[in-house]
């Protein structure tokens, strides 16, 4: 579905994720894939142009290091190593490596192959394997105080690049590598991802129906774009509305999707069934677990009255399947992203946007014609102000926490300081205070 690539051989999850985002940055797809991919899994993979190996905490001396298949190295494909990947490339063909850690900073690079890097540039180097002898048939084409900074085997077109702590030098190298010396196609936009995956989704779910828990955050509301401008009235959406959103979201939700869009929006006022649940409830967790739970029965009693719908879909971003394990990290959580719902509800799963990163479905959704105030909305938690309320939930509360809220909210964008800073709420404190009000001593609750 998407073309050639260029893949990311993944040593370290944190630095391995930056490559990949770089590289689609410049216009063309890149896919992470562990260190212990299978060779004949790369070989058989007629779309990969190249291959990035990344850094990683660890150097080649150490005990804990990554070890891939050797053979994945000698395959007829253009390969830049960057930090520890360098250090693999360089030992792979029996270059000396010190295990001194050395520090350099401010490394010049000039002349060399303009082919990667178009420019001199300025780099800070704080640790590294020295290259003692560079391997046979490679050529230093920078390098600082006889350092061997960046190599290059012109023959079988592997290339290491010392550091990649340098973000705009790396940005470069990765552009370059990927369009120059690679030659993979610069597609990888959100419109042709739009054309691309609607053609798939139409030939997977054919004339089925498709059902979506929409919350009206990011994620979801993108997804129901997407289906929707694939799927038309096929698709069927549930909005449950449990009292605890922001202030005026709830109407927000069936103003766009329902008015705006036409999508068939099944939509629940359930606002009385978690405060009766929520009542007399303080502990964050227990907050979070009624929530929850109560989600999915709602959820479960309206998808019993639809009869017809064979496909469940959920918004699963790539970074969620990376951040539910890798080999180089462990499980960050696990994501289940309609709520955690029951394994054993009856229908077949669809992921539309499973290979995007948090900022590209952003730009799908402005290419879906979403609302700028949805597609760039502030991240919300699942249970809502449930949990921005300290103590036990009542409805009195709930209607303080959403009236403060959208007051600093619609103070910070008068300020123009709306997309500069990443998040900002209100929390009802649970502690009282003396003060005045209307002239009366008043004892009142404490936002933070």
């Amino acid at each position: 579905m998407h073309n050639k690539k260029i893949i990311v051989i993944d040593f370290d999850a944190k630095r391995s994720q930056a490559l990949v985002r770089e590289i689609r940055e410049a216009g063309v797809y890149s896919e992470l894939v562990d260190y212990d991919v299978a060779y004949e899994t790369v070989k058989n993979d007629q779309d990969i142009m190249g291959i990035v190996l990344s850094d990683s905490r660890f150097s080649i001396f150490d005990d804990e290091a990554y070890l891939m298949d050797q053979r994945i190295l000698d395959l007829d494909l253009p390969i830049l190593g960057i930090g520890y990947g360098y250090q693999v490339l360089m030992n792979h063909y029996q270059g000396h490596l010190n295990k001194q850690v050395h520090g350099l900073t401010n490394v010049v690079l000039e002349d060399g192959d303009h082919r990667l890097t178009n420019q001199n540039l300025h780099i800070d180097l704080d640790q590294y394997l020295l290259v003692e002898n560079v391997p046979n048939d490679f050529e230093v084409i920078y390098s600082k105080e006889d350092i061997p900074v960046f190599l290059k085997n012109q023959k079988l077109k592997r290339y290491g690049f010392i550091s990649d702590k340098d973000k705009k030098v790396r940005d470069l190298v990765l552009s370059n590598f990927a369009k120059e010396i690679c030659e993979a196609p610069d597609n990888w936009t959100m419109e042709a991802f739009r054309d691309r995956q609607t053609e798939q989704i139409r030939e997977v779910v054919g004339n089925d129906k498709v059902l979506l828990a929409l919350s009206g955050g990011v994620d979801s509301s993108v997804v129901a774009a997407l289906l929707h401008h694939a799927i038309g009235d096929q698709l069927v959406c549930v909005f449950v509305n449990h009292g605890l959103m922001r202030k005026n979201e709830a109407e927000s939700v069936n103003e766009v999707f329902k008015d705006h869009f036409k999508i068939n929006l099944i939509s629940v006022d359930a606002e009385d069934r978690f405060l009766d649940l929520l009542a007399g409830v303080s502990d964050p967790e227990e907050k979070r677990k009624i929530i929850g739970n109560e989600f999915i029965r709602v959820f479960e009693d309206e998808t019993k009255k639809l009869t017809d719908v064979s496909y469940l879909a959920q918004g699963t971003l790539y970074t969620d399947v990376i951040e539910s394990g890798t080999k180089t990290q462990e499980t960050i959580k696990s994501h289940h992203n309609v709520g955690g719902l029951p394994e054993d509800m009856d229908f077949k799963l669809i992921e539309p946007l499973d290979s995007l990163f948090k900022d590209e479905v952003r730009q799908l959704g402005l290419v879906l014609g979403l609302p700028e105030h949805i597609v760039h909305r502030q991240p919300f938690p699942g249970p809502g102000i449930g949990i921005r309320i300290i103590g036990d939930v009542t409805k009195d509360k709930v209607r303080i926490v959403q009236d403060s809220d959208f007051i600093l909210r619609e103070e910070i964008k008068n300020a123009g300081l709306d997309t500069e800073i990443w998040q900002y709420f209100t929390v009802l404190t649970g502690l009282k205070s003396v003060g005045q009000k209307k002239g009366k001593r008043s004892y009142d609750y404490t936002l933070a």
